[in-house]
């Protein structure tokens, strides 16, 4: 009995480190990140972005932002009245956590008109939720979510050690 708790053990194991390493992380506008020269919406339209995928918008804190749009029309107008989200970090974690369109544009002004704005789309990933989680996330929460997501594997495989070891 003892040996069939080690083998379900490990192989619950194995499908938490699989599903953590599915996940990709896209740093929005490549090696010059999130800026007003990248065209933003070819780099998004070159990649495959999957429910579990993170956006990571790397750029020069005061001198830009992140805001998401609630619809494809404020995205197309630059309406940042309508924004359901702000980041303002330099270094913001946006969580692909349900399947469809998101829109994003700069909260700086002027920025968004110039371009510096990028509408993707989510798709299914291997490991989708059956209920998507609300698209709206602090980066607080987005942080927490990060590590708790680290935590619960590191935790899990620590344990497994520990159990075959004594």
């Amino acid at each position: 009995m003892e040996d069939n708790s080690r083998i379900f053990l490990t192989f619950f194991l194995l499908v938490l480190i699989a599903k953590q390493s599915s996940a990709a992380q896209h740093v929005v506008g490549g090696s010059q990140g999130w800026d007003e020269s990248v065209d933003l919406d070819s780099w998004a339209s070159g990649r495959t972005f999957k429910v579990g995928d993170q956006l990571v918008f790397k750029y020069s804190s005061g001198l830009h932002s992140v805001i998401e749009l609630e619809s494809e029309t404020a995205y197309k107008n630059c309406d940042l009245g309508t924004a359901m989200d702000s980041k303002n970090t330099g270094n913001d974690i946006v969580e692909l956590n349900k399947v469809g369109t998101r829109y994003f544009a700069c909260g700086t002004s002027g920025h968004c008109n110039k371009g510096m704005k990028m509408k993707i789309s989510t798709v299914a990933g291997k490991y989708a939720p059956s209920t998507p989680a609300s698209a709206l996330t602090t980066s607080g929460a987005s942080d927490l979510q990060s590590f708790a997501s680290f935590l619960l594997p590191a935790a899990l495989l620590i344990t497994s050690l520990l159990y075959y070891l004594l």
